[in-house]
């Protein structure tokens, strides 16, 4: 193919009708009216979704659904994750304060009943992540790039309290929900969080540091972005953009190997600064650091003292979320997406059947198993490829020298492979009825570039700007084949897109509910949102699609420069929690106009969800609700 050459949907679909047979839904349906797909799944004439779609919102600071619902604010940055301090609008929050409130920027969440092991929809604990911050809106004075000399150890800690996971007890108690303060559950877990290793990089080399000799034992997690839930009951978080947060100033005294894999893995320049305050952040004097990071972290949400384990043999890169499918004989399947432009998707499968038990005890499944990475073939099959050391390409003579080496450097045994590279995998969810897999491509505008991979036929596009999702169709969950299709091409039909009903690009977010209903969240950046080509999409939203007959009506939009991240629901679907994240950031349209924050003017673009007259942005947790208290979109 050549280097720009871009490929042609309609021929791609031709050439696959045969092996899409057997597949229940995909781009071809969408594209009826040029091709009819003979063994496509018929619309039964009754759809999923019930509710009448709400228009695009063009800068608007709320939060907005359709009529016969409501949403408000439940749950937003700073607030007690217990009995801790309130909030205080001017920033001043202290770092031992921050430790004891909600964390920044809300990411992915799960609801898990209480009791355990009771599918209770009136009281629960509510589990979220904290992926990143904006030191401007944290800080009374903003963070390192607003002033070198004013950045304190202090500031640096409550940055390190802002990260990482919040835990709360939520009930509903007379039609009203509330978080039970105090309460005997809720936590808080950051980046200062010791955390156990475990699987086949713990003890290696890979991770001793002066600190952990052992290469045991991990301080904290950070970039926590989303998540999922094992069958057995706990809550799995994913470590994403961890090389955002190490320096790496002088590599001269560092093998060409390790070079290598720094450079793979993008570790050169710390965002925040810690390492002017926190050591363990400057590579130059620990190089192994960062290593410690770009896992997947297990912990037990009904035990407040449970220590969080990284699972080591599910591999380490920046991972999005995790879902997960049984097979037949028990053993599970966990699947994730590397988030970054040509990188890949992946599933771990276990060596051991799980029993159907409850409890943490079954966390042992995760460090015994095969993780694989997908490559996508252009008929529509698709095969997932071991990475173990040992077989193929993953050998001495390729510079691997063991198992804990290909999963600490799982990118660069992807690349050896021969796995596909992909327009940004992002979310991951699993259909709970029918066993298919959905995964988010949010965009990839360098695709295709004079020095990038051109188009192929699971990444269709080049300068990839809206995004698409794709559909894998498996036997079962322990098979190493698949069939996949492309479910959507966002953008608009001028765009290229495919979408049946209201238009979305940049789909980031997942989740496909009990009734089958697939909810998506969009991560337009504020660079692209409100202008130009991306100003039809209006503020990010979130929409309900019907997998059998792709029709989609958007749900929800959010307030100005956020992105929606996360959604949960409660077993009987009549609760919906959707977190809303880094409300504030500057659009380019309204930066255009002289709009600018900063750290003595944090809500230049956004003031929500307080309005207040001196207030600040804050990413918050939002409850829906239907009035009449029927399931959330039917």
């Amino acid at each position: 193919m050549a280097k720009n050459e871009q490929v042609d949907i309609s021929d791609l679909i031709a050439a696959r009708l045969s092996r899409r047979q057997v597949l229940q839904y995909g781009v071809g349906s969408l594209f009826a009216t040029m091709l009819p797909l003979s063994g496509c799944q018929q619309s039964s004439g009754i759809g999923l979704l019930g509710f009448e779609a709400i228009a695009i919102a063009d800068l608007t600071d709320s939060v907005v659904v359709p009529e016969g619902y409501s949403a408000r604010v439940f749950y937003a940055w700073g607030d007690p994750v217990s009995d801790g301090p309130a909030f205080k609008m001017d920033a001043s929050n202290t770092a031992e304060e921050q430790l004891l409130q909600a964390g920044m920027h809300h990411d992915a969440l799960q609801f898990f009943p209480l009791p355990a092991k009771v599918t209770s929809s009136q009281h629960g604990l509510l589990v979220m992540n904290h992926e990143y911050i904006d030191a401007q809106i944290l800080h009374v004075d903003g963070g390192i790039f607003d002033g070198r000399e004013s950045y304190t150890a202090e500031k640096t800690l409550k940055e390190q309290h802002a990260h990482g996971i919040s835990l709360i007890e939520v009930r509903q108690h007379q039609g009203h929900w509330h978080i039970i303060r105090p309460s005997q559950y809720a936590r808080r877990i950051t980046a200062r969080t010791p955390m156990s290793m475990s699987g086949p990089v713990a003890g290696s080399d890979f991770i001793k540091t002066e600190l952990d000799i052992l290469g045991e034992e991990v301080l904290g997690t950070f970039n926590n972005c989303a998540n999922g839930q094992t069958p057995w009951g706990t809550y799995l978080s994913c470590e994403e953009n961890f090389n955002n947060y190490f320096q790496l100033t002088d590599a001269a005294d560092a093998s060409d190997k390790q070079k290598v894999a720094w450079q793979r893995y993008d570790i050169k320049q710390s965002y925040y600064g810690w390492h002017e305050n926190d050591e363990r952040f400057n590579v130059d004097f620990h190089p192994n650091e960062s290593n410690r990071f770009g896992w997947v972290i297990e912990f037990d949400p009904y035990d407040p003292q449970s220590r969080p384990v990284k699972r080591s043999a599910l591999g380490r890169f920046s991972h999005e979320n995790v879902a997960h499918k049984i097979a037949k004989d028990g053993r599970v399947a966990f699947y994730s997406g590397d988030d970054a432009k040509f990188e890949y998707v992946y599933k771990f499968i276990t060596q051991d059947a799980w029993d159907g038990s409850q409890g943490p005890k079954n966390g042992r499944l995760l460090d015994e198993g095969v993780l694989h990475v997908a490559r996508f073939n252009d008929d529509g099959s698709g095969h997932w490829l071991p990475l173990v050391f040992g077989q193929g390409a993953l050998t001495p003579n390729k510079d691997f020298d063991s198992q804990a080496e290909v999963l600490v450097h799982a990118r660069l045994a992807a690349d050896a492979v021969g796995a596909t590279p992909m327009d940004r995998p992002e979310w991951v969810t699993t259909h709970p009825k029918t066993g298919d897999v959905y995964i988010s491509m949010t965009n990839n505008a360098k695709r295709g570039d004079e020095d990038a991979a051109s188009s192929d036929a699971a990444n269709p596009r080049n300068n990839n700007q809206f995004g698409h999702i794709l559909k894998l169709l498996e036997t079962d969950a322990s098979a190493t084949q698949f069939d996949w299709d492309v479910f959507s091409l966002a953008g608009s039909e001028e765009q290229g897109g495919s979408i049946k009903g209201d238009g979305y690009a940049n789909p980031d977010g997942m989740m496909i509910d009990a009734r089958g209903v697939l909810w998506v969240q969009t991560d337009i950046s504020a660079k692209k949102l409100n202008t130009d080509e991306f100003s039809q999409f209006g503020n990010n939203q979130m929409l309900a699609i019907d997998p059998n007959t792709g029709e989609t009506r958007r749900f929800l939009t959010g307030p100005v420069g956020c992105e929606v991240s996360g959604i949960a629901m409660t077993p009987d679907l009549k609760t919906m929690w959707v977190n809303i994240q880094h409300p504030g950031d500057v659009p380019t349209i309204m930066a255009k106009q002289g709009i600018k924050k900063s750290a003595s003017h944090p809500n230049a673009a956004s003031n929500w969800p307080d309005h207040a007259v001196h207030g600040r942005p804050r990413s918050a947790t939002v409850l829906i609700t239907k009035e009449d208290g029927g399931i959330i979109g039917s």
